[in-house]
């Protein structure tokens, strides 16, 4: 063999010619773990790792963020975040969800918000989105927006569909949010019947002027009375049939919600029915509590027996219902429209939008399905 050739595979590991270490005599020694007293963060530790000083940091303030001291734990964060470095992305989101939830009980919500969306740009996997929606979920829920909070959960169900506890939370909002649209609507109808009624009074004369509307029935012109008298008529059949169509109005605002808030919780207790063979101890505890619950909420919906099967068929675990996630929020509708058949004698008719997700929850699927 000629000088400077080797053998494939001739190679060897300069380990394979090291001693071995000799083995001391007697029983080896016990190991010996790392014990941290109570708040030991809070001492000197004198470390020149600038990271462990910044975690170090961090601990103070999620201590004092537990000690619900909001202030002193955003003045930590926000110190640690500045002197972060650009490369460490773990704790760069710890720190500003910490600030985010902090400017939540402090009562900024605008500026936690713009936190929350800059971390949901950034989500580079489910596990960050998740974390970022449970934080939106957060933030919308301290200001009671009911259709923001509506929209955070139904991207998490988006993300994670057999979750139970975020299709509860998803009833309990539309159960919440039915009320508040019906007096929101309540409100707006009212200043419009105001409105309205001025108008009615209005043409009931149909001169103009002040001398005129001071004058007495008996000196106004025969003519002028009976136009008047007709007017009159008319308009309190025109405040009449507003009056009614609001009672309609408010009435089907209510029954949409109830559908959606009752097909959520059936698709609740359909997951924890799942689940429960699996559970024991305290989990299985809360499992059976929670669908209790629901059947105590359910009894307070007037759907006939009939319907609440169909829902639950329409929102049933088969493969064709769960194969797609974008899919599962549409299911929504589609059982929202079973019910309205129930309703049909209330005047609910029938929509093929129904059957299909918003605009936005598409949106949304397709840009989880991107970032995925």
């Amino acid at each position: 063999m000629e000088t400077g050739c080797w053998l494939l595979g001739g190679e060897f590991e300069d380990s394979v010619f090291e001693e071995r270490r000799e083995r001391r005599p007697g029983p080896p020694e016990s190991y010996r773990a790392k014990r941290c007293e109570p708040q030991w963060f809070y001492e000197e530790t004198g470390s020149s790792d600038d990271v462990e000083a910044l975690t170090v940091q961090k601990f103070k303030g999620d201590l004092a963020y537990r000690r619900q001291e909001y202030q002193k734990a955003l003045q930590e964060y926000s110190s640690i975040s500045e002197k972060l470095p650009s490369t460490n992305f773990a704790m760069k989101r710890d720190v500003q969800e910490g600030q985010a939830r902090c400017l939540v009980h402090l009562g900024r919500h605008k500026e936690a918000m713009e936190i929350a969306t800059n971390l949901e740009n950034k989500a580079t996997n489910t596990d960050h989105l998740t974390t970022v929606l449970y934080l939106q979920f957060t933030i919308c829920s301290s200001l009671q927006n009911l259709e923001k909070t509506i929209f955070c959960l139904q991207k998490l169900i988006s993300l994670h569909p057999f979750n139970p506890w975020n299709w509860g939370k998803l009833g309990e909002a539309y159960l919440n949010l039915g009320p508040a649209l019906s007096a929101s609507l309540a409100s707006s109808q009212k200043e419009n019947s105001f409105t309205s009624s001025d108008t009615a009074i209005k043409s009931s004369f149909p001169h103009s002027g002040k001398d005129y509307l001071l004058c007495f029935p008996e000196t106004l012109p025969e003519s002028s009375v009976e136009v008047s008298s007709g007017n009159k008529q008319k308009n309190e059949k025109a405040l009449k049939d507003i009056k009614n169509r609001m009672t309609e109005e408010r009435a089907a605002v209510l029954l949409e919600t109830q559908m959606k808030a009752c097909a959520s919780f059936i698709r609740t207790r359909l997951l924890l029915q799942l689940a429960q063979s699996q559970q024991t101890s305290f989990a299985l505890e809360r499992n059976l509590r929670t669908q209790q619950e629901i059947e105590d909420k359910m009894k307070r919906f007037s759907f006939k027996e009939d319907t609440l099967l169909l829902i639950a068929e329409l929102l049933g675990l088969s493969p064709e219902n769960t194969a797609r996630e974008d899919v599962t929020l549409a299911l929504l509708g589609q059982a929202s429209r079973a019910s309205r058949v129930d309703a049909g004698s209330q005047g609910q008719g029938l929509c093929p939008q129904d059957l299909l997700p918003s605009q936005e929850q598409t949106r949304c699927a397709m840009t989880l399905r991107m970032k995925e």
